[in-house]
């Protein structure tokens, strides 16, 4: 028996071409493996595709929609058991600027209040089965941070430039809550999945060299390698710990966090 199996992990985004392979990663280390998709068709290709690459796989399904704060809610009301690992990779890059039925802006819902709403509606779960990892899929690709702007309200939206600050969020905010949860046993970290062909790097204007399999090596070692076991708040790429910028400016990291408890 390995030490995974019994676990329980959440993968957001499970449907694109990284969170297959997240799933599949961590089906094989003996999690049982619960795939948040936005609809049931998403969610049944994806489970269908890891069965076959994984035979013993686990799998549950979630539908939900990120970009709303009363979806991911009732999702974890209905939610039932332990949780040992929450990966937060779902993320879009419309083209075109649109807007949730709350009005806020999809990109900025979707890629940071999601990540932030799925955080705050499974603490209970995540502390009840501590120690516990959150892992947010952030990127490289990160910067052009407006805190006056968050939304394209006043700046011309461009879904480059979106992505990029929602990336920059994801990567400040997984500071803030790892020093909000520093006394518990949740960690959190952040990480640069690598370089895949997708629909969101399609969407974004750019292929990709690496397979979904190594695309999903970081965040899958992430949560589950003993060797980042009480490891929080940092930032990863290639396995490796690496420096962020982004993480030093605690003024705007509050300013951010202050501003996403608003929602």
């Amino acid at each position: 028996m390995t030490e995974t199996q019994g676990q329980v992990a959440i993968v957001t985004g499970a449907n694109g071409a990284i969170g297959v392979a997240i799933c599949e990663g961590l089906a094989e280390r003996g999690f049982e493996v619960v795939l948040v998709c936005r609809s049931a068709e998403k969610a049944r290709r994806a489970s269908d595709e890891i069965a076959k690459t994984v035979a013993q796989a686990r799998l549950r399904t979630g539908i939900v929609d990120l970009s709303r704060r009363a979806e991911i809610y009732a999702f974890a009301e209905r939610f039932a058991g332990r949780l040992d690992v929450l990966i937060n990779n779902a993320a879009i890059a419309p083209r075109r600027r649109s807007e949730n039925p709350e009005g806020i802006e999809m990109e900025f819902a979707t890629n940071v209040l999601g990540y932030v709403w799925m955080m705050q509606a499974f603490e209970k779960a995540l502390l009840a089965s501590a120690p516990a990892r959150i892992v947010n899929v952030a990127s490289y690709w990160a910067g052009d941070l407006d805190l006056d702007d968050l939304q394209f309200e006043r700046r011309p939206y461009n879904n480059d430039t979106a992505y990029r600050q929602s990336k920059q969020c994801n990567r400040m905010l997984t500071v803030a809550f790892a020093r909000r949860w520093s006394p518990s046993q949740i960690t959190v970290n952040a990480c640069h999945p690598g370089d895949v062909q997708s629909t969101l790097s399609h969407s974004l204007g750019y292929g990709g060299h690496e397979s979904p399999e190594q695309g999903a090596d970081t965040p899958v070692w992430l949560a589950t390698d003993p060797s980042v076991a009480g490891v929080t708040g940092k930032y990863f790429s290639g396995r490796r710990q690496q420096s962020c910028q982004f993480a030093k400016d605690a003024r705007a990291i509050a300013r951010l966090e202050e501003i996403c408890a608003g929602f």
